[in-house]
Formats: structure tokens, sequence, C-alpha cells
């Protein structure tokens, strides 16, 4: 398993942190592609997840992977939040979001996503 993706504890929460930050294309699928791995282990509706696209370089692969993915382990998520998402290709995160079926908030820190995740209100 990679360092880049491991659980963390927040606010006495468990969540996945998919640290995807400045990661060069030759390894953004493989590190996608591993997330499944972490999550499909858990309870079904239970994973908080986190992550990080800041600086992250895209090419169509990664972005399929990142699609794929999010439909994959769709029943394990209880809350997404993305962070770094100012790397992201014109109109990527509408097509995620349409492509998945998951509500996926985008914050400008980890520090809100950490808070929004932690919450106990879904709506949040």
């Amino acid at each position: 398993m990679d360092e880049r993706i491991h659980f963390i504890y927040h606010q006495g929460k468990k969540i996945l942190l998919v640290d995807l930050s400045k990661c060069p294309a030759s390894e953004f699928e493989r590190l996608v592609r591993q997330v499944p791995d972490h999550v499909m282990v858990q309870p079904l509706g239970s994973v908080l997840v986190l992550t990080d696209f800041a600086g992250a370089v895209f090419n169509r692969d990664a972005i399929r992977a990142v699609k794929e993915t999010a439909v994959f382990d769709k029943p394990y998520i209880k809350k997404s939040a993305l962070v770094g998402t100012e790397t992201f290709p014109k109109d990527f995160y509408e097509e995620l979001k349409s492509f998945s079926r998951r509500d996926l908030r985008i914050f400008r820190s980890r520090d809100e996503a950490l808070a929004w995740l932690v919450a106990d209100s879904v709506d949040g």
C-alpha cells in the first residue's frame, strides 16, 4: 500500500486520506486504483474520504481511473471531500459527479474539508 493513501483520525473519526497532491500523471492512475483496496474492507456507507488533488497532473487515463473508482466504491462511502481542485480539467468536476452519482464537496483547505467530514449532519 502507498503512504499517500491511509487512514487518519480527526476529532476521533476515521478518515481515508487520498493524497494526490503534486502527483505526476505517471503515478496518478496507479494510486487512484488502490483506493478501493482501502475502502471495500470497511462497512457499507461508513467511509469518510478526503482527497487532495493540489498540483496533481492529469491525463486521460487518470481521469478515467477517478471516475471508475468513484462509481466502484460508492456503496462504502458516507461522505467525500475534495481539496486542490484548481488543477481539474475543465468540466471534470461536474462530469465526475454526474458519472458517479455521488455528492463530492469541494473545499478550499484540508481543515475545512475535515471539519465538514466529521460534522454529524450529512447536509452540512
